[in-house]
């Protein structure tokens, strides 16, 4: 159903944002991956969705290199990065959250999005304290304006809510102009009414900026992507748009069968 849409797709775009060629990656005997053949558009929202082991962490971490592929390339906007080390890929404007936080408690909200800002700035290693009007905190103060935490600058980050450390980790993930994110279950663990705060914060996002996101709740995913790849057992088994996928059959045996929502 979805497959020739995918193809056409795929000879659609000459350039890609990012784009996956027969991509694998093997533990000892374990197959994690197997032949990924992957293209997404710049600015393009995609969800890649699969039960629990299907895929879709290892793939992340293929693409930011904190796993390299054990076969298969990988272009991020033309340029061949797949044996690239993961600063080289962040240097491009790639980035990443992760499933589990991974903040500094003893920082505030501000200063932690500073700390980001600095660290891919020309001055990152300056010493001196920013000055009142310091462009690199007005930016900080921009960003974090963009995830909703205005309210809580000067809030340690140790006593955040779960929902406000994910906010604060895609603040993190917008500094230093990325061109592409890839969000790891950004709504995990998250209320109802935080869970719509995402939606609104992802669908907000400048649209130059494209992004992938893996997510086990079918409503946050179907509701802040334009195109849908679904994964089961390392492998890609059918790609569509929400409504193809949220109506296919083999999607429904497989990923609600399952038991996620």
């Amino acid at each position: 159903m979805a497959g020739n849409k995918a193809a056409e797709r795929l000879s659609s775009n000459s350039v890609h944002a990012l784009e996956l060629e027969g991509v694998g990656r093997q533990f000892g005997a374990l197959v994690a991956l197997a032949d990924i053949n992957l293209s997404v558009g710049p600015g393009e929202r995609r969800a890649i969705l699969g039960s629990n082991g299907a895929g879709k962490t290892t793939l992340f971490n293929a693409v930011t290199g904190d796993f390299p592929p054990t076969s298969g390339r990988i272009r991020f906007f033309g340029e061949d990065i797949t044996a690239f080390p993961v600063h080289e890929r962040i240097r491009r404007g790639l980035r990443r959250t992760y499933q589990i936080s991974q903040l500094f408690d003893g920082l505030t909200v501000l200063d932690s999005i500073f700390v980001a800002c600095r660290g891919v700035s020309h001055n990152r290693l300056s010493l001196f304290r920013p000055a009142q009007k310091d462009a690199t905190m007005d930016h900080a103060r921009t960003i974090a304006h963009s995830v909703h935490l205005d309210d809580i600058l000067e809030t340690p980050v140790s006593v955040l809510s779960h929902g406000q450390q994910r906010q604060l980790e895609i603040a993190l993930a917008l500094t230093g102009a990325p061109r592409f994110i890839l969000f790891d279950e950004p709504a995990a663990g998250l209320s109802p009414s935080e869970r719509r705060d995402l939606v609104a914060i992802l669908n907000a996002l400048p649209s130059y900026i494209g992004y992938i996101i893996i997510e086990h709740d079918l409503d946050v995913a179907l509701r802040v992507s334009t195109y849908v790849t679904m994964m089961h057992n390392g492998r890609i088994f059918t790609q569509g748009t929400p409504e193809e996928i949220e109506n296919d059959a083999q999607v429904q045996e497989i990923y609600l069968g399952a038991g996620h929502g």
